[in-house]
This record gives C-alpha cells, structure tokens and sequence, in this order.
C-alpha cells in the first residue's frame, strides 16, 4: 500500500477489482472494474466533455473521456473506446498511456487518514467480486445516469459496483473520493482560524492539514450515514 496510491502490474489484476490511472502528473485519476480478458467497464462523458463546460477545463479539471478521441478506432475494442456513458474498452484505451493501480478497499482508518489525496482507498468493503461484475455488467446495458463531475462520475460508478451504495441526499458531494477532497481543501482554506495564521506556517500547515483530513475522513463512503445499500436493478427505475 503506497503512500499516494498502490501501483500494480497486470498480471496481478483480478475479475471485479477497482483500477484507476492517474492523468496530467497526478490532477485527476480515471476510474474503472476490471472485466477480465483485458477488458475494463468504465463510466465516462466523452471525449472533451468531462465536465460539460465546452471550455478547455474539460480537458483539465478532471476527465473520464475514452482514449483515441480523434485517431482511428482501438484495434482490440473497435468504436467502444470513443463511446460515452457506461462502456466496454481494452485497459490499454482505459490507461491512455497512464500507469495502473488498484484502489483499496476495507483500509483502516489510519492508513486513509494518511494518504494526502483521496480517490486512491476507502474505509468501506467490497463485495464479493460476481457481485460487483454483475453491477458493472447491468449498468453497462441500461447505463448510470447523467456524468457529473462532482456526484456522478468514473469514481462514483466503480465504488457503487463494489459496495453497492449510493448516498441519499442530494445536497451533497458523491461517492468519490476526489471530489471528497476537492471540498475538503476549500472546506480547510475557509475554516483556518485567524491565529494560526498569525502563528506562522508551522501552525497552519499542522492545523490545516489535521482539518483538512478530517473532513475528507467525513466524506468517506465508509462512515458516512447519508447512504443506503441499493439494487442495481432498481437503479433503472430511479
């Protein structure tokens, strides 16, 4: 277990586990369930559309688009890697030249506090791999909502096809790690008390890091209480 994420090579991959790649010197990571054979189904918007702004944030913020956007189709998954939503490509279109790690899963609470980025590992288990093959292999053939940055995106769709949880509210932030962390850094950069400023950048740095785990620590899809187990079947339904 890295301390930033947890590199493996692909003779290691097993049917049903959670991958992801990390993109433009660690911005953003794409995330995505290992098939088998190869493959991976993944959750994407489009190429250039990962955010829907049109602008080139799309490219930059955080992305989920299919590799080859403009080149000729994949040879091994022929047009699958320039589809968008819920869709089937070899882990070579996946990666997009990247590296490959496994996000983790059932971590103690120590290990997540001291990773400094989130969308690498959450406390929650996963379930049994048929179980989450079958979420990923379902939501392939009727799809998983709009794309959102923020509450619906690659990460959001993996960690629900291996814990098969949603949260419930809707006033808040997904399943995803990434964003999780994205609201804790403003969340910490709000909430710095004026005298830790003054005290210098010894005690910023301490006390802003310290908060800033904490509410990425509260996010978690493992702790929090504003999510429920739900069928995939009744997803289509929603």
């Amino acid at each position: 277990m890295g301390l930033l994420s947890h590199k493996i090579k692909r003779e290691e991959l097993k049917i049903g586990d959670h991958i992801y790649s990390w993109r433009y010197a660690y911005a953003y990571a794409h995330h995505g369930i290992y098939f088998g054979t190869g493959l991976v189904i993944h959750f994407t918007q489009g190429a250039g559309q990962e955010i829907g702004t049109g602008t080139f944030l799309d490219r930059i913020v955080i992305s989920s688009s299919p590799a080859r956007p403009s080149a000729d189709p994949c040879p091994t998954c022929g047009e699958n890697s320039r589809d968008n939503g819920v869709i089937l490509s070899c882990i070579d279109c996946f990666l997009d030249g990247g590296e490959l790690y496994l996000f983790e899963y059932d971590v103690p609470v120590a290990a997540f506090l001291a990773k400094p980025r989130g969308g690498t590992c959450t406390t929650a288990k996963s379930d049994p791999p048929e179980d989450v093959i079958h979420r990923a292999t379902f939501l392939l053939e009727n799809g998983f909502g709009d794309y959102n940055v923020f509450k619906n995106n690659c990460e959001d769709f993996s960690v629900y096809c291996k814990t098969g949880l949603l949260v419930t509210t809707v006033l808040s932030v997904g399943r995803s790690g990434q964003a999780a962390s994205l609201f804790a850094a403003a969340s910490t950069a709000v909430s710095l008390p004026l005298r830790y400023l003054i005290a210098g950048y010894t005690g910023v740095t301490v006390f802003g890091y310290g908060l800033y785990c904490a509410n990425r620590y509260a996010s978690d899809i493992g702790v929090r209480r504003d999510v429920a187990r739900v069928p995939v079947e009744s997803l289509v339904r929603r």
